[in-house]
């Protein structure tokens, strides 16, 4: 169904559309139901993302206890890897190189990550629309379409749990309204029988593990020296982040992701210094609906990612100045 018809022309531009006080409080309070839900609930499922012609799925068993919360994720294709969230702490566990990583993230929310803010701005970049109710992991569903009012973004399907809200399949739309990606649960079992105490001991097993732990700097871009000429309608920066230099890196080189977002969509700059050995010619690459544009600035290699569409990507790219 191409939805962006049914709804008439869009701007091209990315100006924002003022919406309702009752626009914003619909949509606000849908995404905040949604959120809650994900932090809330205690489930075991089997999730399968499809993406770019390709196919991946994991078994999740997720728990929530005295506002603490604790996912253990086992993917089923692919590497083996085994990934454990506690609050902030998430450590992946890479059997064939006998590698643990540990580190900490800021929690935008757990599975699904879809709210990025809750600055009320939601509601001036997208319209919410109900198309009807669905059976998907053997719960019943009720069908959400996020539309952008402007082709600067993409739209998103979503599917929640009709009783508390959880979000049980998520579809990412393009500006025709075809479906770019899919994550859904292939099956689901609410209020599983899941013991927070027994995953906190699985997450500490690291025996016979190399152990790395890397460390995020947090900063500003600005005192890194970037900026972005003129801002990109409806993003705004969330974070900015170093990461810890090589024993023989230049100090003030360290790579650096700067983070974007319109509270669903979310975009990353990386910054590196430049390497004419590993860097090649400027590129882009579209795959579902991740898109990545990379190219040199001056003395430094630019790689611009995020699900949006290639155009809005090009204007972070070419937004992106270096103070001298």
């Amino acid at each position: 169904m191409n939805y962006v018809a049914a709804e008439g022309a869009r701007p091209a531009s990315g100006t924002a559309v003022p919406a309702s006080a009752a626009e914003s409080k619909s949509i606000n309070d849908w995404l905040m139901r949604m959120h809650e839900a994900s932090k809330k609930q205690s489930y075991i499922g089997t999730f399968v993302v499809s993406s770019g012609g390709a196919m991946s799925s994991a078994k999740i068993w997720h728990v929530c206890e005295a506002g603490q919360q604790m996912e253990r994720v086992e993917t089923l294709t692919g590497a083996p890897r085994s990934i454990f969230r506690h609050n902030d702490q998430v450590v992946t566990f890479m059997p064939d190189h006998k590698v643990v990583r540990s580190e900490k993230r800021e929690s935008l929310g757990m599975f699904p990550e879809l709210l990025q803010s809750t600055d009320g701005r939601i509601a001036d970049f997208y319209k919410v629309r109900p198309e009807g109710v669905e059976r998907v992991a053997g719960v019943e569903a009720d069908i959400i379409a996020l539309m952008p009012k402007d082709n600067m973004r993409f739209g998103y399907r979503v599917w929640t749990e009709q009783k508390r809200g959880l979000v049980v399949k998520l579809q990412t739309l393009d500006v025709d309204g075809k479906v770019l990606e899919q994550a859904a649960f292939s099956e689901l079992q609410l209020d599983a029988p899941v013991k927070m105490d027994t995953l906190i001991q699985m997450m500490g097993k690291v025996e016979g593990y190399r152990v790395e732990k890397p460390v995020l700097v947090k900063t500003t871009a600005s005192a890194e020296g970037w900026l972005l000429k003129a801002p990109v309608p409806g993003f705004k920066a969330m974070s900015c982040y170093k990461r810890p230099a090589a024993a023989n890196a230049v100090a003030g080189e360290e790579p650096l992701q700067w983070i974007f977002s319109d509270g669903l969509a979310s975009v990353s700059i990386f910054v590196e210094p430049y390497d004419r050995q590993r860097h090649d010619k400027a590129s882009s690459l579209s795959l579902g609906a991740t898109q990545t544009i990379t190219r040199q600035l001056d003395s430094y290699w630019i790689t611009v990612m995020g699900e949006v569409p290639m155009a809005t990507l090009q204007l972070f790219a070419n937004g992106l100045e270096h103070k001298k």
